[in-house]
């Protein structure tokens, strides 16, 4: 269904910039954006009929006015009509679909793939410390304060790898999830990376610091140090969002809030 936008919006008055050189006109909504509304209003309920979504049968008489008010008042309805997907996530979406056309499965959706990839890295990182000598319960409680060198190494190698793995768990089920709702949008897929750091970084923080709170060092072994390290990766936000309100709790402590009066005697 295309909307036809030939009649200039009649809503909004122009103004007229009179200068000695020449003599400008200027709407308040400029055609491109008009015609980037038509777009993302076409999008929308192409996706709603293909997905099966009840469309709102108010949307139809909107769109045959193709007013500047009318467009947006369809295209507000739409939005909620189609979310959680967004205007931007659909035609996101749209995008990855036409340029991956006659691809193989694995380059239709790129961020899908590049996650694949480092998950499969991580999977050979952690095979590989781990059927060394070097890895074991004896070495894995020794810590990174007392263990130095090659085993150090080789400790830190397995357990990066083992919360990177847990990281990549989370986020190709979020991908996962994205991509069937549509609501994948670019700037997630470049958020990934430092979604991935910060999971190794809050598996290791779990696995080493943590570890070293616990009452007897002898529980300290491989099994239970792999578990921190995968439940770091995993909910590294949860752990983010944690150190921040302590951060802030400590921060409260000797800095006064803006609304807090302090007396002077």
């Amino acid at each position: 269904m295309e909307i036809s936008t030939s009649q200039p919006p009649t809503d909004t008055p122009a103004q007229t910039v009179s200068s000695s050189s020449s003599t400008k006109t200027y709407q308040g909504i400029s055609k491109e954006i008009i015609h980037e509304l038509t777009t993302e209003i076409n999008n929308m309920i192409g996706f709603a009929v293909y997905n099966g979504i009840i469309i709102n049968t108010q949307i139809n008489q909107l769109i045959q006015d193709s007013t500047v008010d009318d467009l947006i008042n369809a295209h507000n309805l739409l939005c909620k009509n189609v979310a959680p997907a967004t205007p931007k996530s659909i035609e996101y979406t749209k995008k990855m679909h036409q340029e991956g056309s006659g691809k193989s499965v694995l380059n239709k959706i790129p961020v899908s793939r590049n996650l694949i990839i480092v998950a499969l890295l991580f999977l050979t990182i952690f095979i590989a410390t781990v059927m060394s000598p070097e890895v074991n319960n004896d070495s894995l409680d020794k810590g990174i304060l007392g263990a130095s060198g090659l085993p150090l190494l080789l400790n830190l190698g397995f357990l990066s790898s083992v919360a990177g793995l847990g990281v990549i768990f989370f986020l190709l089920k979020d991908v996962s999830n994205s991509i069937k709702n549509g609501t994948l949008i670019p700037e997630e897929t470049i958020s990934y990376i430092s979604q991935i750091l910060l999971g190794i970084i809050a598996g290791l923080l779990m696995s080493e610091i943590l570890a070293l709170y616990l009452k007897d060092p002898e529980d300290i072994n491989l099994f239970n140090k792999s578990i921190l390290a995968l439940i770091g990766g995993f909910s590294s936000d949860a752990i983010f969002g944690i150190l921040q309100g302590i951060i802030t709790r400590i921060k409260n402590i000797f800095v006064p809030s803006p609304g807090q009066k302090t007396s002077v005697q």
